[in-house]
C-alpha cells in the first residue's frame, strides 16, 4: 500500500524562528514603553512597527486577532495588546512583562509631573518637549494606518466596513465595543453565505516563520484548572494591597475610598480614557473631592504628553487625593501610595482579562466562521484606529476642538481660527522625514522633541 505521507516538497512547515531569549525581550518591550506616546493610535502604531515590521517578531495576521480581542476589552487596549504579545512569546511570564514595562515609565513619569504638578504647578518646561514629540508620533500614526489597512481591507465589502465603522465612531459616537461586536456578527454570517466578500479562510496550518506564531503552538491550552488558577492569582494581586491599607489607616481612610472607585472603573472601563473622563471628573470633583474644578482636564493634559496608556490620567486623580488626605503621614508619601493603589488596581484586571482569555482566543483561529469574523472586525478596528487618528490629528493641531452639531452626527470639529502653526510645521517635517526622507523614528523622535523644547522656550 503508498504511503499517504505527503513528500519532502508538498510539506509546508515554518522556518525555525530565531530563538528569543527573555533578556532581550524586556529590553525591546522596554523601548516601546519609552516610546509609546500618541495615544492608544500612537502605541499600536509604535508596536507594529518594532514587532511586524522590524522585529518580525509577529505576523501580521495574528497582530490583528490579537488586537481584535483587546478592542473588546475594558480598560486600555494598547496595554493589553503588549500582554497578548508578550504571553505569546514566552508565555505568562512574558505577558506579565510586557503588560508591566507598558506601563512602568508612564507611571514614573505621571508620578513625577504630579508631584511638580501639586507643589508648584509649573509645567511649562516638559510640555515644550512633549509638545514636539506629539508631532513627530502624528506621522508615526499616520504611516502605520496606512500600513494596516492596506493589509487588512483585502475586498471591497471590508473597506465598505470600515468605512461604516469610521462614521459609527466619529460621528455618531457609537461605542466601539458594539461596533466591533456588530462587525464580527456580519463576518460571521458572511462567512457562511459569501466567504470571499469578508476574505473568510481557515487559518489552520498557516505558514510562518515569526517567533511569536511558532511559540503560540506551544501555549498551555485553555481548561477549567488553568482559568480558575488566573482567577485566583489576579483576583489576589488585586485585593491584596487594599486590605493592607485597611489595616494600616482604617476603613474611613482616602484609600479603601479609591480603591474601590477604581477598582469598578477597571471593570466598565469600555472605551478608553475619554470614556471614562466625564464619569470620573463628575465623581471625583463634585462627590468625592478629591480635585477642583479644572484640576482633571490638567492631569488629562500631562497623561496625554506622557508614554503610557491615557487611562494613567488615574494616576493623577490618585495622586491628589493621597496627597490633599493623607491619613496622618507625609502629602508627598500619601499621593505615591494614593497614585500607585489607583494604578495596581486600574491594571491588575488587564492582566486577568488577557491570560484568562487569550488561550481561548488563540484556539478560535482555525475556524472559517470565525476567521470570517475576525477578518470583518480587522475592518471595523481600521475604522476605529482611523477615528483615533483623526481625534489625535486635530488636538496635535489645533488648540480648540469642539463638536459640530449635523442633526444625528455630532463629529470632532476643530475651531479653524485656533490652528497652531508651530505644530503644523513641526508635523510636516516629520512626515517628511519618515516617508520621504526615511529617516528612523528615534532621530525624528528626537529631533522633533528638541525643536518643541526650543519652540517654548522662545515663547
Amino acid at each position: 500500500m503508498p504511503s499517504t505521507s505527503p513528500s519532502p516538497e508538498q510539506r509546508v512547515e515554518p522556518a525555525a524562528p530565531v530563538d528569543i531569549s527573555i533578556r532581550e525581550a524586556f529590553f525591546v518591550w522596554l523601548r516601546i514603553a519609552l516610546l509609546s506616546f500618541g495615544g492608544p493610535a500612537g502605541q499600536i502604531a509604535l508596536m507594529h512597527r518594532v514587532l511586524v515590521d522590524e522585529r518580525k517578531w509577529i505576523s501580521d495576521a495574528r497582530f490583528l486577532h490579537a488586537l481584535n480581542f483587546c478592542m473588546l476589552l475594558p480598560g486600555p487596549e494598547a496595554q493589553q495588546l503588549a500582554t497578548y504579545i508578550g504571553w505569546l512569546l514566552h508565555g505568562v511570564r512574558g505577558g506579565v512583562m510586557a503588560g508591566t514595562l507598558f506601563v512602568l515609565p508612564g507611571f514614573i513619569v505621571i508620578v513625577t509631573l504630579s508631584t511638580i504638578y501639586a507643589l508648584y504647578g509649573a509645567l511649562d518646561l516638559v510640555s515644550g518637549l512633549f509638545f514636539g514629540l506629539k508631532a513627530a508620533v502624528l506621522a508615526i500614526v499616520i504611516e502605520a494606518l496606512l500600513r494596516i489597512a492596506r493589509r487588512a481591507l483585502k475586498t471591497r465589502a471590508l473597506y465598505v466596513l470600515a468605512a461604516v465603522a469610521f462614521i459609527a465612531i466619529f460621528g455618531f459616537h457609537i461605542p466601539f465595543p458594539l461596533i466591533i461586536i456588530a462587525a464580527g456578527m456580519f463576518g460571521f454570517c458572511a462567512a457562511k453565505i459569501a466567504p470571499h466578500a469578508v476574505g473568510a479562510v481557515s487559518l489552520q496550518g498557516e505558514p510562518t516563520d515569526r517567533a511569536a506564531d511558532v511559540a503560540a503552538a506551544s501555549q498551555t491550552r485553555p481548561t477549567l484548572t488553568r482559568g480558575l488558577q488566573v482567577v485566583t492569582a489576579c483576583g489576589t494581586l488585586w485585593i491584596a494591597p487594599v486590605i493592607l491599607l485597611v489595616l494600616l489607616f482604617g476603613r474611613s481612610s482616602v484609600y479603601p475610598s479609591l480603591a474601590a472607585f477604581f477598582s469598578e472603573m477597571a471593570v466598565v472601563t469600555f472605551g478608553g480614557a475619554y470614556a471614562v473622563l466625564a464619569y470620573v471628573a463628575q465623581a471625583a470633583v463634585n462627590d468625592l473631592h478629591w480635585l477642583n474644578p479644572g484640576e482633571m482636564l490638567d492631569g488629562l493634559a500631562l497623561a496625554e504628553t506622557t508614554p503610557g496608556p491615557l487611562i494613567l490620567v488615574l494616576t493623577f486623580v490618585g495622586f491628589l487625593a493621597g496627597f490633599r488626605d493623607p491619613g496622618g503621614i507625609p502629602p508627598l508619601v500619601g499621593g505615591l501610595i494614593g497614585a500607585s493603589l489607583t494604578t495596581w488596581v486600574t491594571f491588575v484586571p488587564c492582566f486577568l482579562w488577557v491570560l484568562l482569555g487569550a488561550p481561548y482566543i488563540e484556539r478560535l483561529r482555525s475556524n472559517r466562521a470565525l476567521s470570517g469574523a475576525l477578518a470583518a472586525i480587522t475592518a471595523a478596528v481600521v475604522g476605529v484606529i482611523l477615528n483615533l487618528t483623526v481625534w489625535f490629528a486635530l488636538h496635535v493641531l489645533f488648540v480648540h476642538v469642539g463638536e459640530l452639531q449635523l442633526g444625528w452626527l455630532r463629529p470632532a470639529w476643530p475651531e479653524l481660527s485656533s490652528l497652531d502653526g508651530k505644530a503644523l510645521v513641526l508635523s510636516a517635517m516629520a512626515m517628511l522625514a519618515m516617508f520621504r526622507w526615511h529617516i528612523g523614528m528615534l532621530p525624528t523622535l528626537t529631533a522633533c522633541g528638541v525643536a518643541g523644547l526650543v519652540v517654548r522656550l522662545m515663547i
